[in-house]
């Protein structure tokens, strides 16, 4: 008779039978379990170490702030007398009680709206126009200098022009967003598509790939952590504008309230604003830099 007959197999152990001979229950060992408990700690000392030094970074500057500016000479206001003037703008940012009597989370939300507009037009334009320069000498010689002298106007610059191209402060608002955000991008990606590795170049010759399939299969995905760092500082430019452009152009957005509340003297409120504007900012580039690491799989830079 031969070898052992395996009969059947349960959850721990494991039945063996032998011709002739009772059936004989061989207990495995347990895997080891861990608890709730175990696998929280990890989480929580990563965010503690990620948390605690930026909290205590804040909590000093604070102090600071409140001892310099309690003096009877100082003509900033301290963090106690902020949150006695500007209590309703921190606690109620999404109030509503008129038209221009609105709560700044209202008005971040404004400010967002063009900026997603401008800021989505300047990705695409500047893409496809970063890679025709990346990709031909002739675009090269022709386009970059041009691209680099508009470049260095300041963004207010082009705001006279299109009022007076548009007529209108939201589209003007947008254009400004959009001439602001677009080099960085352009540039980036033109020196994404110049590092592109010859291999790739001559495996696309080998398969044959058209000039559309090139782009979407090859030049992309290998400038993509190039594309995204332009991205990146495209929109922390496109915000910095709007808010400068709004001052200007009125409306109800975050820029036109900084410039309202200073023409009242209410300092408190342009500081908690500002508190606004630094948190948004820093979301957005984290929005960006998240979707970059998704696309090129942890190759961008973050």
């Amino acid at each position: 008779m031969g070898q052992p007959v395996l009969k059947d197999a349960i959850a721990g152990a494991t039945v063996v039978s032998l011709p002739g001979k009772p059936s004989d229950v061989l207990p495995l060992p347990a895997g080891p379990s861990k608890s709730i408990a175990t696998r929280l700690v990890p989480l929580a000392k990563g965010a503690l170490v990620n948390l605690l030094p930026p909290l205590i970074t804040i909590a000093l500057i604070l102090l600071f702030w409140q001892i310099a500016a309690s003096g009877p000479q100082s003509s900033l206001p301290p963090p106690t007398r902020i949150w006695e003037e500007a209590k309703d703008l921190i606690t109620e940012p999404f109030y509503w009680a008129g038209s221009q009597d609105i709560g700044l989370g209202w008005r971040i939300l404004v400010s967002l709206q063009r900026v997603a507009i401008g800021f989505s037009l300047a990705a695409v334009v500047g893409v496809l126009l970063g890679t025709l320069v990346g990709q031909s000498v002739w675009a090269t010689r022709g386009l970059d200098p041009v691209f680099q002298v508009l470049r260095t106007v300041p963004p207010l610059a082009w705001l006279p022009l299109s009022l007076a191209a548009f007529r209108d402060s939201q589209p003007s608002a947008i254009f400004v967003i959009f001439i602001t955000a677009i080099w960085p991008v352009i540039i980036n990606t033109a020196v994404g598509i110049r590092n592109i590795p010859q291999d790739y170049r001559n495996v696309a010759q080998v398969l044959r790939l058209n000039q559309i399939e090139f782009f979407y299969k090859i030049m992309v995905p290998s400038a993509a952590p190039y594309i995204f760092t332009g991205l990146r500082i495209g929109v922390g430019l496109s915000w910095l504008a709007i808010v400068a452009a709004e001052m200007l152009t009125g409306g109800v957005g975050i820029g036109f309230f900084i410039w309202d509340a200073w023409n009242s003297s209410r300092l408190s409120d342009i500081i908690v604003a500002l508190v606004y504007i630094g948190v948004v900012g820093f979301l957005l580039d984290r929005l960006v830099a998240l979707i970059g690491h998704v696309v090129t799989r942890g190759t961008a830079t973050n």
